[in-house]
């Protein structure tokens, strides 16, 4: 049998947040095509070898695409994420190269796969709460700049006090945007030749950036996210919603 990554008790949470959405009845042979698409994410395997045990592949993969094509998957991860603290909000983006496979979808859009020297990629834009767990996220092409999608998470947040980025975000419309939504930034200032006041922002609440560079370390450790092969865009953003569910995961069990 292929080692599970979900206990009972964490399956059983995971179920009851699962009927809540009043989108995914309870069925007995959910859990193993939901463990066969947690394998898949960890191993990033093609859908056709996924082991017997779970299930037939085309069940799993078709059960999946319809999640994903409803946002169910990121549904949940909403859910679990209503406990984020939103005193402290750090964001950063990360690039993820996209296998050949995940390339030449059938659709007129990029499918958030940008095509620059460094080969096909693809970014995943974050917000993570003052514990480092995650808030929100977006996709983007690789060679989108990190300041493209600042706006749009910030105004996908509860609550908005404290925002902390790098110098990636380096910009006074942006700040403004914080402003006017009753926030601050601690956002670093580029160089560009220049002496830096280090008097000017909160430099020991900056060094707490890390905590959204530890997010992007988690998630990667899983094969399907830390390389793209999904060729539609709403399926990665599926596979990457439920790497940022199992970080919930373990606050509620």
């Amino acid at each position: 049998m292929p080692r599970l990554m979900l206990t009972d008790k964490r399956w059983l949470k995971l179920l009851q947040v699962m009927k809540s959405t009043g989108r995914i009845y309870n069925k007995p042979k959910h859990r193993m095509t939901f463990e066969g698409i947690l394998y898949r994410l960890r191993t990033g395997i093609p859908w056709r070898d996924l082991p017997t045990e779970f299930g037939g592949w085309s069940s799993i993969y078709r059960r999946f695409n319809l999640w994903s094509k409803k946002g169910l998957l990121n549904m949940l991860f909403n859910e679990l994420a209503k406990l984020s603290d939103y005193d402290w909000v750090f964001l950063d983006g990360s690039i993820v190269r996209a296998h050949q496979h995940s390339t030449g979808a059938a659709t007129d859009n990029s499918e958030q796969i940008g095509k620059s020297r460094g080969g096909n990629s693809t970014k995943i834009h974050l917000a993570v709460d003052s514990g480092g767990l995650p808030i929100c996220f977006e996709l983007s092409e690789g060679q989108r700049h990190d300041i493209v999608h600042a706006e749009s998470l910030v105004a996908q947040l509860d609550d908005v006090n404290t925002v902390v980025c790098d110098k990636g975000y380096d910009s006074e419309p942006f700040r403004k945007f914080v402003r006017e939504l009753g926030g601050v930034t601690v956002i670093a200032k580029r160089n560009y030749g220049q002496d830096i006041d280090k008097t000017s922002m909160d430099w020991c609440l900056y060094k707490y950036r890390h905590l959204v560079e530890n997010a992007f370390a988690r998630i990667k450790h899983f094969r399907a996210i830390s390389t793209r092969y999904d060729k539609l865009g709403r399926n990665y953003a599926s596979m990457v919603s439920l790497a940022f569910m199992l970080m919930w995961l373990p606050m509620y069990c």
